[in-house]
């Protein structure tokens, strides 16, 4: 017989690590959507941001708070230097090479974070604000833990309202299907592009400082995650907004109740759901045609 606490416990969290796919799934979806490149360094982007977020504590002892602001910026700056200084080289050519150069830059930024710090583990604290958590009852809710689902869901769907309802976004999906129709009408493509690319980067590192207080900070903690989050973008449909995050918080449960009731299965349960989605709809739950 599974108690309810466990039952509960494990649906919580499956639905923090589905908070973190989709946030992740978010970000890939957005680049490959909008300037075609599958960004094999989103991992190690979102390892920079949970680093950044560590490293400003304890060098500079700026907190949490500040940190969620400062390091999405810093990191989407240092992407949108990649993109004018690589990427948009290959925006004509095939999208392997794309996917081998930012393969190349994690394991560039991985190796380079392993040499300095090693594969252990950094502590970061929960912010004060936020520590403790609340007796509902059936199951303990960690404050902390309740505070980074909220937070990624208004993300979410704070990114898709722009992507979707503001001129902004139909800009952004303008120049994915006629960019010299685009430049024509007086928006600067390119610095639309870098843009995408920046602000994608920027939802990694995002998710990287609220990932801190949960996970230990260490250089591989973004390979670890990457894997998934491609699976979840294959699911939801590649360059779909909302099938991104639809799937992320989705696969992220039904883990949760694959701890519950077939422990053995949790850690391939993604990858189960890819194969047969992929089998049944090619192009993803949320893709275009088939």
């Amino acid at each position: 017989m599974i108690s309810t606490q466990l039952l509960f416990g494990q649906l919580l969290l499956g639905l923090i690590n589905g908070s973190f796919y989709a946030l992740m799934s978010l970000g890939l979806a957005v680049i490959f959507g909008m300037i075609n490149v599958v960004n094999f360094a989103h991992g190690a982007q979102y390892m920079l941001g949970a680093f950044a977020a560590w490293l400003l504590l304890h060098y500079a002892g700026i907190g949490f708070w500040p940190a969620l602001i400062l390091v999405p910026a810093l990191v989407g700056l240092i992407g949108m230097a990649i993109e004018r200084t690589m990427l948009k080289r290959l925006y004509k050519v095939d999208h392997l090479y794309g996917l081998l150069l930012t393969f190349g830059l994690a394991l560039i930024i991985e190796g380079g974070f392993t040499h300095v710090y090693g594969s252990s583990g950094q502590q970061y604290p929960v912010p004060a604000a936020l520590a403790g958590g609340w007796n509902l009852g059936f199951m303990f809710l960690p404050i902390y833990r309740a505070f980074v689902v909220a937070a990624s869901l208004m993300l979410c769907l704070g990114t898709w309202l722009v992507i979707e309802k503001t001129r902004l976004g139909a800009y952004l999906r303008a120049a994915t299907e006629n960019p010299a129709l685009v430049q024509a009408f007086g928006v600067n493509v390119p610095v639309l592009m870098m843009l995408t690319y920046g602000g994608g980067v920027a939802l990694a590192g995002l998710a990287g400082v609220l990932a801190a207080p949960i996970y230990q900070v260490n250089p591989l903690m973004g390979s670890n995650l990457v894997i998934i989050v491609f699976a979840v973008v294959v699911i939801g449909g590649l360059g779909s907004i909302m099938g991104a995050i639809v799937s992320g918080y989705v696969l992220g449960l039904c883990e949760g109740f694959a701890k519950v009731f077939y422990p053995e299965a949790s850690n391939i349960v993604v990858f189960v759901i890819m194969a047969i989605v992929l089998l049944v709809r090619p192009s993803g739950l949320f893709g275009k045609g088939d």
